[in-house]
């Protein structure tokens, strides 16, 4: 008998009955007993945290707004994959009642069989997804609801309950004088250390790396390894041993070079300036030997036939660096470089053992050093200001997000991939 297949994905509003109607017995069981146990294990709490992240609370003392908040969050994600389960319910009845329809006698093995073999894929991500949803995606909206909340130190749950504000500690961030000289502040620094941390970390390592590349010098391994080696060392031992250097009052780099030498001490840890001059000498030190591996290793694969045209054409050391070496260094390694960047925009190690984001500052509430992530730590687990740190946060996620995806986009090894 012919099959509607719209009416059995009509019927498949309530799960199990598009199944029956297609003769899928087994199906049809098994979704309609999941359905009536979902709705009757998770309704009470589904409906509990939509209350919860609708009204954070009614009763102060009795309804702790934190924890609302994450039962709405994670009931909001249970319904999402519910309905996702829903949908496929639909269609799966919608494509069971057309394949009755073209003649299929396959036996219900068969059909099992051939579905795991399309599903199987999706069976292994699984798991992986699902850690994701609720290890990465649940802490990122929950700190993006408390980035439109009234949540500090004087209205902190459970003695109070938290209010949703709109955009106020947005608005905050340039209206108010402390958190606009702040935060103008903060950002500028912290773009400024991107980008000259950054390209003197990548520019040291290709000249090393191209030096240490010419057929003239001998002893390559040994010069590679000895270059390496402060990758080798952890990175926060390395820092420690700076700060110590830098000291002011009896660091070795005042005592033993600017003293006898210039005559002078400089202010390392009390200066903003020499502060954040010292900062960025230390990621440079920090920073190029991963890139010099890369660049190494990326050098190794660049073809000596071509070095041999060009000098047959009699093309300068020059000509030969900008026509062959960069061009073919840039198009390997520019997604990892631009995760250089990315990863010292929130470099928040280096910039909290040196001189914890000090030193401090007239009329702001960050220190000389701090860039944003540093900055909206203290705002955490030092002023508890929690509600100006997401909106922060959220602003610093779509910074990067938007300056990654725009220079991912415009890699040539990204394009020249997406085209295969």
């Amino acid at each position: 008998m012919k099959k509607n297949p719209i009416l059995a994905a009509v019927l498949s509003i309530l799960p199990g009955l598009g199944q029956l109607y297609n003769k899928r017995y087994i199906k049809a069981g098994v979704l309609f007993i999941l359905f009536v146990s979902f709705i009757s294990v998770f309704y009470q709490f589904l409906a509990t945290g939509i209350w919860g992240i609708v009204t954070l609370g009614e009763t102060p003392r009795e309804d702790d707004s934190r924890t609302l908040l994450a039962q709405g969050i994670i009931a909001s994600l249970v319904i999402i994959i519910a309905l996702i389960f829903y949908f496929v319910n639909i269609r799966d009845a919608y494509n069971d009642a057309k394949l009755i329809n073209s003649g299929d006698f396959r036996t219900m093995f068969q059909r099992f069989r051939d579905t795991w073999d399309k599903t199987f894929p999706y069976a292994i991500i699984a798991p992986g997804l699902f850690l994701l949803i609720f290890v990465v995606v649940f802490p990122l909206l929950y700190m993006f609801f408390l980035a439109f909340t009234n949540y500090n130190l004087y209205n902190s749950p459970p003695a109070n309950l938290l209010d949703y504000v709109g955009f106020d500690n947005f608005r905050n961030l340039l209206e108010v004088d402390i958190w606009r000289n702040t935060f103008f502040s903060v950002f500028t620094w912290t773009i400024i250390w991107t980008l000259v941390a950054t390209t003197l970390q990548i520019a040291l390592a290709l000249l090393l790396a191209v030096v240490v590349n010419n057929p003239l010098i001998r002893f390559k391994r040994l010069i590679r390894t000895i270059l390496i080696l402060p990758w080798a060392v952890p990175a926060f031992v390395t820092i420690l041993i700076f700060a110590a250097m830098f000291n002011d009052q009896f660091g070795a780099i005042n005592a033993q070079i600017m003293q006898p030498i210039f005559g002078t001490n400089i202010a390392w840890l009390s200066d903003p300036f020499w502060t954040r001059f010292a900062l960025i000498m230390i990621q440079t030190w920090l920073g190029f030997p991963f890139v010099f591996a890369l660049f190494t290793g990326v050098l190794q694969s660049v073809s000596s036939d071509w070095y041999e045209a060009a000098d047959m054409d009699g093309a300068s050391s020059w000509q030969k660096f900008t026509q062959i070496t960069f061009p073919h260094i840039m198009f390997a390694t520019a997604p990892l470089l631009i995760m250089q960047y990315a990863g010292n925009f929130n470099n928040f190690n280096i910039i909290y053992l040196f001189n914890n984001g000090g030193p401090a500052v007239r009329g702001q509430n960050a220190g000389g050093s701090d860039i944003l992530i540093s900055w909206v730590y203290k705002l955490t687990f030092e002023t508890n200001n929690y509600n100006m740190a997401a909106a922060i946060s959220l602003i610093i996620g779509a910074i990067v997000a938007i300056v990654a995806a725009f220079q991912f986009s415009r890699t040539k090894a990204v394009r020249e991939e997406g085209e295969r």
